[in-house]
């Protein structure tokens, strides 16, 4: 795998947000649903994210930055170094040499650690205990790699107001391009989180592979805004059904209902449906619906309007603001 610096194309000393901002372009540009004809742009999408899974993570940008993982985000495993000349750790010289024999006769090995003493003897350090963990079948061994679980991957579930309310599934495209549905229940909250069990990155050596975590985003709705539990709606009437009172039509997540306006009723007063707000779910409450009215006049201005409205203040003039004075 690439270096996931330069998949990114950042250097090394960039910050956390331009990593981020990098990360952000190169998805959206690299993004499957708009590359639909492409096999290199899913290829590259993938690694995009498997480039920002290491250096958009604290902990694992400074793993590999130490170099203690790969670009897969693996351990780097080190061997033991080979016995070649030069001073060891401790100061010693690991090497070897052959001594003499005669010709056909057997060899002699001499291991030399250039770690003795003054008169021949030795400095402290028993290469024998060295060996015995190296060659010994009774002798202390290094352990080998375990079987690591596989990591968790993040993805966000962007659903409309009504899949909230009645439940409903999302397609989700985790950061390897794999596409999954999830399911999601009646009253979700804006920004919760779903956990699918299996769905992350696969694990080393056989172990259970990791999660994917789902973060649910609600669409912004034309009509509703959400508030809590709580739905907000501004509600367009006339000038007649503001003075007069009616009864009007209004939207809800449930369908259209009859809503009544008491006569003089001025803009910006608020109206309550109850239980026409968000759906009750894991202990809470259902939500109201608060329609605020907003009087309007025709979009197109007439004659027959005009000279009502001057009849009108000619006739029964008032002063809106006199309580601001």
């Amino acid at each position: 795998m690439r270096d996931p610096y330069d998949v990114l194309g950042v250097a090394k000393s960039a910050s956390p947000a331009d990593i981020k901002k990098a990360y952000r372009q190169l998805a959206k540009k690299f993004h499957p649903d708009r590359n639909k004809d492409d096999a290199k742009a899913k290829e590259r999408f993938s690694e995009i994210n498997s480039a920002y899974e290491i250096v958009g993570d604290e902990t694992k940008k400074a793993q590999f930055d130490k170099g203690e993982i790969g670009p897969d985000g693996k351990p780097r495993f080190t061997g033991f170094e080979g016995f070649g000349g030069g001073a060891g750790p401790g100061g010693f010289s690991r090497g070897w040499r052959t001594g003499g024999g005669a010709p056909g006769g057997d060899q002699h090995f001499e291991f030399h650690f250039g770690n003795e003493a003054p008169g021949g003897g030795r400095a402290g350090f028993d290469p024998s205990d060295l060996f015995a963990d190296l060659f010994s079948g009774g002798g202390r061994r290094r352990a080998g790699p375990q079987p690591t679980r596989g990591d968790d991957v993040a993805a966000t579930a962007t659903v409309p107001l009504e899949t909230v309310a009645h439940g409903g599934s999302a397609r989700v495209i985790l950061p390897s391009g794999r596409t999954l549905e999830v399911k999601i229940p009646a009253g979700v909250d804006d920004g919760q989180q779903i956990r699918l069990r299996g769905q992350g990155q696969p694990g080393s050596m056989g172990a259970e592979p990791g999660d994917a975590i789902v973060t649910v985003k609600v669409a912004p709705h034309p009509y509703f805004k959400i508030d809590g539990r709580d739905l907000r709606l501004e509600l367009p009437v006339t000038v007649y059904e503001a003075a007069l009172g009616a009864r009007v039509e209004t939207p809800t997540l449930d369908g259209k209902v009859e809503l009544t306006i008491p006569p003089h009723s001025n803009g910006g007063r608020v109206l309550r449906l109850r239980g026409k707000g968000l759906p009750a779910s894991e202990g809470k409450i259902a939500g109201d619906l608060y329609v605020s009215l907003k009087i309007m006049l025709p979009e197109t201005s007439s004659d027959a309007l005009d000279a009502r409205m001057r009849e009108w203040r000619d006739a029964d003039r008032y002063d809106p603001r006199a309580k601001m004075s």
